[in-house]
Parts: structure tokens; C-alpha cells; sequence
């Protein structure tokens, strides 16, 4: 993977600013707009667009027939006013012409229907006639427009798996097949792995085999798993067939697809897609059904973060005010939409898209919220994106600098699909559950945190947080247990390294995988009912699980005070090496979080980015020469802050104790940060 920087400079990218800009879709307006539209974009600051992501039946109306007519326009009358053009290559959707003269590419659900054209992403994530047409469009668009100045990075069809991914067709059928015979080479192997012996499911034939379609009863959980397995692995062969063509013309032409990194969306493992990009990029719109939207945000944000290895990456799209899609689309308040955008850029973020630059009149997305409203340039949005483009050039100084994160969340797709199965202990174990606690606690204690994979890299850390890790494998638990050997304090929750990478139980007593580790063996799970609490002996509560935990070689922090459980432990500690592992035998109520956080970080000597008031978010980037301290006033009150430094919002020098107005937001220049 290239260096962000380095990459996005090869081009016409902006460097000196955080690039801001979002989706633009010329296709959609006449040409008078255009012109328009360019205009706009001078006045509120904007230095990219991504250009023609769902275009493919206007490039190509017919089969073979091309037409870039108005793309040259468009591309030329973008480069005439400075802006840069992160060209999509428009397979997102098919034309209608491709599903109607080839109807075997059509997706199939879990019930055997057929999904018909009429949206958006209605093809098969295995067939070979998509890929085959699909890879004819970007060659035409690669030898059309590989040297055009305004190109800047090419963008690979968008959010792969939002709508067509798992799909049950035949086509996908034969070739899971494949993708397990290379997978496992023997049908023996196979058997095994998936523990075929038990309902007399064993396989004599790769022919039997078939996706995990509705079933009588319960499904084989690993070969589920492993349908999402190959569910992520077949759509990126399908990226990598459009990059081969990209990297073939355009070699100094960084090369992204837009990630969907919010908590919910598990459908692609994108710590392997990671590998694939020049450049990782995502699209976040927050979940206002969750109690803390902006809490999930920021998650997300770090996760983005993890994918990128710590290097900078862009916000391809975010919402200006409400999005379309939820069940009530909530208008941002003012202020809103930089607070938003802020959290992007504290977290790593060097560029801020938005969906998109003009709202549509007609069409699925008609109410979704654009930087020019229906109303607009008069309008409070279009006036908010002025002052975020403002903000942005800026900022310009910050871009290239890295988060500054002494804590490591791990977070893993597989552990997640594996999780989720029916027939576990509790349904209402939800794999994301426990990280955003953990995450949402250490934010409110103005801690940062890197969400990464069990493979990565531990040794910078300080603090490792391991929540819900259900699925482990052997490498990933040694990593954990190195970690605390060498000096971090290592926390492990409930349901954590329970089976291998095949879905089979860890035999001996849970948690398997981290039982020498934490000096605990569990004998018996006690999921509680919904809305059930369980107290604790340091006057906080649990609520989803409890556990018959014996303290084998650990000491006992806290234990449940409640029968059938009444005095075994529920926290645990065991020193070991030159650190220490930790178990929480419960879902720690939000209280109790707090208590066990500031131990956790005060033994493992995390710092907060700074000592803030409560619902002040504080983030800090640094680079060898300076730092910067992100400030965000989440609340509707004004607050007294004591730090020093140069604000870049606004160009005042900051020192002693200054007021940050509520809904405000600063980003103070600092001295080299040294930890």
C-alpha cells in the first residue's frame, strides 16, 4: 500500500488543505447547471469531486457502444476550475440492458427469489458475465482517460455488498464449490472442519455441497461462516479484476473503493480488502436509532483508522443534514455537520466527502440531504458547507500527521460472523456490543483507541481491549499474551476465544484460547434474560451474561452478589509477566466501565488527549515537528478549557483557561508531542 500523502500527490490531488468535496453526478442536470455548479463549488471551497459513479448506461447506452461525450465535458470543465476527480468506474449498476439480455446474473436470497433490476447493485457477486462486461467499461475508461489532468484516483465501483451480498444463485453455488476445494483440497478435510459427523452431513462429493440455503432446522455454523468467508473474497476478486486494468494504465494513479465502516455493516472483511487499496477510503452516515449516533461515529472512525494502519485515509461520502433510509431522518442541528466532519478529520481523516453535491430531483435518493439543497445556495446547509470548506483549507497543515492512540480494540469480521450464528447461548449477545462500550468509555475519558484486527501489530500499546473475540485463533491469542508479557494490561470479555477458526470449541473450560493467559477457567455460561441485571460486590451491576468462573491462578476483583452465582468472581486479574490480563465475566453497566477504564488506563499509563470537561471530545494528531489538538463541544452549554495553542479555526492564540462555545469546535496547534 502507498504512503496517503505520497500517493494522492502523483496527481492533481489537493495537498495543501483537507480535500473536501463529495459525489457529483453532471449526468443527472443539463448542461447550464454545470456551469452553475462549478460556481458553487469556488464559493464554498471544494477541491474534489467523485465523478460517474453510477453512470454506466449513460458511458454505455448499448452493448459496446460507448459515449463520453459528456464526461470529457464534464472532466475538462472541472480541471479548467481546480478541481480535482476521483473517477469512478461506474459498475456499480448495471444498465437495464445488461439484466435484460442476461437475466443469469440476477441475485438470488435466502428464499430462492429472484432480485429483479430496478434499484441499484443487481448482479450476482460471482458471475463471470458481470466481471467480463464490467472489465470492457474500465478498460474504455482507462484508455480514455489515464492521462487527463484532472484525474487525481480511480474509484471501483461503490460499497460493494450493500445490497447484493450473500446471494443463494447457482452461479455462486459452483463457485463456492471452487472456493472450497481451494480452500481445504480433500473433501476429508472439509468434513472435519466442519464437523460433518453430526447430523449425518458428511460430504462424498464436491457436487453436494451448497450455499447455506433455508433449511429445515438449524445450519451447519461453519459452513455459514464460510459462505461469508467466500462472500468477501468473491466481490474483491471482482475489484481486483477492475484494479488490474486501472494499475495497467495508470500505475501513478492511486486506486480505492469506498469501505462501509459503520459498527452494523459485517458483510466484508476488510482487514483483507485493506491490502488491496492505495488509498482506504469509507463512507459513514450516523445510526440515530442508536442511544449515541456520535459515539458509533468515532468507532468507526478509528476502525477506518485500523484498515489504513494508522495512515491517514479519506471520508469518501457523509451526509450534509438527514439522509433518506432511516426510519426518521433527522435534519442536522447548526454546527452539526462540522462537528461531524471534525470527528473524521481528529481521527485521521484527509479528506471529507459528502453524498452528494446537488440533491436530486427525482429518484430513490430524492430526500436525501446535498451540500446544494432543493433550496439551494440560500439555504443553511449550503452556508455550513461554505464555512466547513473554509475550515478545511485551514486545516491544511494537519494533513499527513498521524492519531496519536496508546489502546488497541480489537475487532474482527470473522469473530463477528461466527458470533452472530443461531443456537448460542443468548441471542442477545451482539458482537459489537462490548467494543463500543469499551470504546464509548475511553472517548468520554478523552482516551483514543486504534480498532484493530487480532493480527496487527500490539507491541506500541499500552492497553489492549479484547471484547466478545469468539472466534480466536492460535496466533491471534499469542499476540494477546505477548502483549502482556512485554508490559501492556490486556483486557478479555465474556465470550471471548471460545472456538477456533472453524467454528469447533476450544475443549477444557472457556475461555479457551485465553484460559492459561487469564488464570480463569469457566465451567457453565449464565446468559440473564432480557433486561436482567446482575449485582456486583463493588456496587455496580452486569446485564446479558454471567458465568460459573473459577479464579484459577488470579485474583479476584470483583465478584456476583446474587444467586445462583453468589460469590464467584465476575472481574479477574492476573499478573503476568511485565504486565497484566484481565477478565470481565459480565456486560459491565456504564458505571462500571468507568470505575474499571480509569484502573485499566491508570495501570497501564494511558493519557487522556487532554483534561477536558465532560462532553468535550479531545483527539490529538501529531507529526515529529508539532501536534494538534482536536476540541469538539458536543453539548448545548459553553465550557471553560485549559490548554494552550494556536486555534486554526480561527487563527487566535489560545492560552490559560478560554471558553470553547457549545457546539464549537477547535483545533489547537501544539509543540511536538512526546509521550
Amino acid at each position: 500500500m502507498h504512503d496517503v500523502r505520497g500517493a494522492l500527490i502523483s496527481r492533481a490531488w489537493p495537498t495543501d488543505r483537507i480535500a473536501f468535496g463529495g459525489d457529483y453526478n453532471p449526468e443527472q442536470w443539463p448542461r447550464e447547471v454545470w456551469r452553475d455548479d462549478v460556481r458553487l463549488m469556488a464559493e464554498a471551497g471544494v477541491s474534489f469531486v467523485t465523478l460517474g459513479v453510477f453512470a454506466w448506461s449513460w458511458l454505455e447506452p448499448e452493448p459496446g457502444r460507448f459515449d463520453t461525450e459528456w464526461l470529457d465535458e464534464s472532466m475538462d470543465l472541472l480541471h479548467d476550475h481546480g478541481i480535482a476527480v476521483d473517477l469512478a468506474t461506474g459498475t456499480a449498476s448495471p444498465p437495464p440492458w445488461f439484466s435484460h439480455r442476461h437475466p443469469e446474473t440476477l441475485p438470488v436470497d435466502h428464499s430462492g427469489r429472484t432480485l429483479w433490476p430496478g434499484s441499484r447493485q443487481t448482479w450476482c457477486p460471482s458471475s463471470p458475465v458481470f466481471t467480463e462486461h464490467a472489465v470492457a467499461l474500465v478498460e474504455m475508461l482507462a484508455s480514455r482517460f489515464h492521462d487527463h489532468p484532472a484525474l487525481a484516483m480511480w474509484h471501483v465501483s461503490n460499497e460493494y455488498a450493500c445490497h447484493n451480498l450473500p446471494c443463494y444463485c447457482d452461479t455462486c453455488a459452483d463457485a463456492f464449490r471452487t472456493w472450497l476445494q481451494r480452500r481445504y483440497g480433500h473433501l476429508d478435510a472439509l468434513n472435519d472442519a466442519w464437523g460433518t459427523s453430526f447430523w449425518s452431513q458428511r460430504y462424498g462429493d464436491w457436487a453436494e455441497i451448497n450455499p447455506p440455503r433455508r433449511t429445515t432446522a438449524i445450519p451447519n455454523p461453519t459452513q455459514a461462516v464460510d459462505y461469508a468467508r467466500f462472500g468477501s473474497d468473491t466481490l474483491l476478486e471482482q475489484f481486483l479484476a477492475e484494479r488490474e486494468v486501472l494499475a495497467r494504465w495508470t500505475p501513478d494513479v492511486p486506486v480505492t473503493t469506498n469501505f462501509m465502516s459503520m459498527s452494523m455493516f459485517r458483510r466484508l472483511d476488510y482487514h483483507r480488502w485493506a491490502a488491496h487499496q492505495d488509498v482506504i477510503s469509507t463512507d459513514h452516515y450516523p445510526l440515530t436509532h442508536l442511544d449515541d449516533p456520535v459515539a458509533e461515529l468515532a468507532f468507526a472512525a478509528d476502525l477506518t483508522r485500523g484498515f489504513a494502519g494508522g495512515r491517514p485515509w479519506v471520508l469518501m461520502e457523509h451526509a450534509p443534514s438527514a439522509v433518506n433510509w432511516q426510519p426518521v431522518n433527522r435534519a442536522k442541528g447548526p454546527g452539526e455537520m462540522i462537528r461531524h466532519s471534525l470527528i473524521h478529520v481528529a481521527r485521521g481523516a484527509d479528506a471529507l466527502g459528502f453524498f452528494q453535491w446537488r440533491a436530486s430531483r427525482a429518484g430513490a435518493e430524492k430526500f436525501h440531504s446535498a451540500l446544494v439543497p432543493h433550496a439551494g445556495s440560500e439555504s443553511k446547509v449550503f452556508a455550513e458547507a461554505c464555512r466547513l470548506g473554509r475550515l478545511a483549507g485551514a486545516l491544511g497543515e494537519v494533513v499527513g500527521s498521524r492519531v496519536v492512540a496508546d489502546v488497541a480494540v480489537l475487532w474482527d469480521y470473522e469473530a463477528s460472523w461466527a458470533c452472530q450464528q443461531p443456537a448460542h447461548p443468548s441471542n442477545a449477545i451482539e458482537y459489537a456490543d462490548v467494543a463500543a462500550d469499551v470504546h464509548a468509555g475511553l472517548r468520554a475519558m478523552a482516551i483514543t483507541a486504534d480498532v484493530v484486527h487480532p493480527s496487527a501489530d500490539l507491541s506500541a500499546y499500552r492497553l489492549v481491549i479484547v471484547p466478545t473475540l469468539y472466534t480466536c485463533r492460535d496466533d491471534s491469542a499469542a499476540s494477546v499474551a505477548a502483549a502482556a508479557e512485554a508490559g501492556a494490561t490486556v483486557l478479555v470479555t465474556y465470550f471471548s476465544g471460545i472456538v477456533d477458526e472453524h467454528d469447533h470449541i476450544r475443549l477444557g473450560g472457556y475461555p479457551g484460547a485465553f484460559r492459561d493467559l487469564l488464570g480463569v477457567r469457566v465451567e457453565e455460561f449464565f446468559p440473564l434474560a432480557p433486561q436482567a441485571t446482575v449485582a456486583l460486590s463493588d456496587g455496580t451491576s452486569g446485564t446479558a451474561w454471567s458465568e460459573l468462573l473459577q479464579a484459577v491462578d488470579a485474583e479476584v476483583v470483583t465478584t456476583f452478589t446474587e444467586q445462583p452465582l453468589a460469590g464467584v468472581p465476575a472481574v479477574t486479574r492476573r499478573r503476568v509477566g511485565a504486565g497484566a490480563a484481565w477478565y470481565v465475566a459480565t456486560r459491565l453497566s456504564n458505571t462500571a466501565w468507568a470505575t474499571l477504564l480509569n484502573r485499566l488506563t491508570a495501570e497501564a499509563g494511558v493519557q487522556p488527549a487532554a483534561v477536558v470537561p465532560a462532553g468535550i471530545e479531545a483527539v490529538r494528531r501529531a507529526c515529529d515537528e508539532r501536534s494538534w489538538l482536536f476540541l469538539i463541544n458536543h453539548t448545548e452549554a459553553d465550557h471553560e478549557v485549559t490548554v494552550d495553542g494556536t486555534d486554526l479555526v480561527d487563527g487566535v492564540e489560545r492560552t490559560g483557561t478560554w471558553t470553547l462555545p457549545a457546539g464549537a469546535v477547535s483545533v489547537l496547534r501544539q509543540p511536538a508531542y512526546r509521550n
